[in-house]
């Protein structure tokens, strides 16, 4: 193959992955502390480097699978980091992708075979390079989507409890929402699918499971309604 640009310059490329969990409680963060220099030890996001055989989407995959053991999860890029000096080990154009996934579903041995640890949102230590700023422009991005699109039943399991879907949005927004309001909202967009079954771990009259219907989501697109939380 002949080199037309053997006079540019060469830099690195890395993916990065915001990787979010959701443990029916809290928001958290997959992270891990970093096992090689420059920064060796400091609290890490996912990542590597783009390889020659891939594109983009190809290495966030690659990294999310490796370190959850995940292949069919919600995973968009958001943004390019380029700051000259972001890497003090070298030139490195980091392009950052969010993660949401379900944390009953991912391998949990695998994650602690890698020393990767779930952290509470608000508990989130200094990380490495740029990392931090990441983490806040991810968040920052569901924060606004989850109240206009559904992607917060990424980070749930298959089947949840009205309150269950409330705790998360609460962890999302931080800020508390009403009971009644924020039932009679979601019920309002007939997007659930109502299951003949309760959970019963917190209180004896229990409360019935859902389903998000991904078709009803579809027609209520079409018809020109809002899905609004």
């Amino acid at each position: 193959m002949v080199n037309y640009y053997s006079e540019e310059p060469k830099f690195l490329v890395a993916v990065d992955c915001v990787i979010f969990g959701f443990d029916k409680e809290q928001l958290k963060l997959l992270l891990v502390k970093r096992g090689r220099e420059p920064q060796l030890g400091g609290w890490s996001l996912m990542g590597g480097f783009l390889q020659e055989h891939e594109t983009l989407e190809d290495a966030a995959q690659r990294i999310l699978t490796k370190w959850t053991g995940l292949d069919n999860v919600f995973l968009e890029q958001f943004f390019n980091f380029s700051a000259v000096d972001r890497d003090p080990g070298e030139r490195v154009l980091s392009v950052a992708f969010y993660a949401l996934i379900k944390i009953d579903e991912s391998d949990k041995e695998l994650t602690k075979s890698h020393k990767a640890e779930w952290i509470d949102m608000d508990k989130i230590p200094e990380l490495i390079f740029d990392h931090g700023k990441m983490v806040d422009m991810a968040l920052s991005i569901i924060r606004h989507k989850c109240r206009f699109e559904p992607i917060g039943f990424e980070l749930l399991p298959e089947k949840f409890t009205i309150p269950q879907l409330q705790k998360l949005y609460e962890a999302i927004l931080q800020h508390k929402l009403d009971n009644a309001n924020f039932r009679k909202k979601i019920l309002s967009m007939k997007v659930l699918r109502k299951l003949n079954e309760k959970e019963k771990e917190f209180s004896k009259r229990g409360a019935f499971f859902y389903q998000f219907d991904q078709e009803k989501y579809k027609k209520l697109n079409e018809s020109g309604s809002l899905f609004e939380i």
